[in-house]
């Protein structure tokens, strides 16, 4: 396909103040561990790779794009990005791009990635006229790799060190090339890191320009806490000046990024807005799939009144299904036995792939990661059941506060939940 920068702000900084992207977050687990991630959801108020306020499944996204270009939005991107690695959610990455292609054929549509999982999916892209590919490329040299990166999972196995750095490198030197033989537009984005790998920029930019790639990006170090580099101080302007002006004898440098959120959305200089986020959780309360509604609603209660149970404390969930205006129990389900680490969570994923919505009063991160990876919406509140039915089963939002409970003065934990 030829390459085509016209319309692409992240590519073509002459269209950055007229046409926007959309970034849809799709994406929740990663492959890689790097030493200066942590990737938070329901965080507003950061703007930063890794960050979203919401998980939506492939049909989500799609609602969520046709919302927006209904809505005017000059949107002529859609991108995957995370919270995650895309390819470590390929199924959902692959979906999520296969509708939009389809509803929207004159759309641009780019992936970003670390590289480890993309391989085998790169004929696909170009079928889907794909059109441009970022992957974060931190070093070509194992041993400043191994800094970077805490771990690396290949095949279910995790790597560390030396070793892990090897396998990473060496997977995005195939992925590299392989995007490059199928005509895709290619991007090379680099942490730079003072004191790891700022000087081996230069080795970086002349590798992505021996293999093809047709841009760099350079992205200072944004020191984030409860990281290993989170005591880092970021690199100054003249670091990256400096930086790009050496890594720009190899190939053309991006100088216009923003750090864009997991599901950033409208033009590069806009943060992230209430319209946005009232429109991607209209979007996160939609029906699962386009093409079918899951009829029913599962609710963790004690009593069957109200949502009040903590979701690792339930020993059952009442099932809703609207039927002529009123909300009718068809049955209970008992949930999967405590322990078991996270098979408990799949097979309540399982359990409950029926239901468009689980409602539950408190719920762990990795719980919530597990079941929305499987396309099962969580919704943490407290109230009453029916006022919830009412707003879900209409495909309205429900914006009750987050209570953050610990089980007594003696829990360490921090208010999170269990699991």
């Amino acid at each position: 396909m030829p390459l085509d920068f016209s319309k692409h702000p992240c590519f073509n900084p002459a269209v950055k103040g007229r046409l926007g992207r959309v970034h849809l977050p799709v994406a929740p687990k990663c492959n890689i561990q790097c030493n200066y991630c942590n990737r938070k959801y329901d965080c507003v108020n950061e703007s930063r790779p890794g960050v979203t306020s919401n998980i939506l499944s492939p049909g989500q996204a799609l609602f969520y794009v046709n919302e927006l270009v209904e809505s005017g939005k000059p949107i002529s991107v859609a991108g995957i990005a995370g919270p995650g690695d895309p390819f470590a959610n390929p199924e959902q990455t692959m979906e999520t791009l296969r509708l939009i292609r389809k509803r929207h054929p004159d759309m641009l549509l780019c992936v970003s990635t670390n590289g480890l999982g993309i391989g085998p999916y790169v004929a696909e892209l170009a079928e889907l006229e794909v059109s441009h590919v970022t992957i974060t490329l931190n070093a070509i040299d194992p041993a400043i790799g191994a800094e970077i990166y805490s771990w690396v999972r290949e095949h279910k196995r995790p790597l560390r060190g030396i070793e892990a750095a090897e396998a990473l490198l060496q997977r995005q030197t195939q992925a590299v090339k392989s995007i490059k033989a199928h005509g895709i537009v290619l991007k090379i984005n680099t942490i730079l890191i003072p004191g790891v790998n700022d000087h081996h920029i230069d080795a970086v930019a002349a590798f992505a320009r021996s293999e093809g790639a047709d841009l760099h990006n350079i992205i200072p170090l944004c020191p984030v806490d409860d990281t290993p580099f989170g005591h880092m101080e970021e690199p100054t302007p003249a670091m990256i000046h400096e930086a790009r002006a050496m890594a720009g004898a190899y190939l053309p440098q991006m100088t216009h990024c923003q750090r864009c959120r997991a599901d950033a959305c409208g033009l590069l200089a806009e943060g992230t807005t209430q319209e946005t986020l009232k429109m991607i959780e209209k979007a996160a309360n939609a029906p699962i799939r386009p093409d079918e509604k899951r009829p029913y609603v599962a609710v963790a209660t004690r009593e069957g009144i109200l949502v009040n149970q903590h979701l690792g404390e339930a020993e059952s969930l009442n099932i809703y299904q609207e039927a002529d205006g009123e909300f009718i129990e068809v049955e209970i389900r008992v949930t999967p036995y405590p322990g078991g680490g996270d098979q408990r969570w799949t097979d309540l994923a399982a359990l409950v792939a029926d239901c468009r919505a689980l409602l539950v009063s408190g719920v762990g991160p990795k719980p919530t990661r597990i079941l929305e990876a499987s396309g099962v919406k969580v919704v943490v509140m407290e109230g009453l059941i029916d006022e919830a039915l009412a707003r879900i089963f209409a495909g309205g939002e429900i914006r009750s506060p987050i209570r953050k409970t610990k089980c007594g003065d003696r829990c360490s934990g921090a208010g999170n939940g269990c699991g």
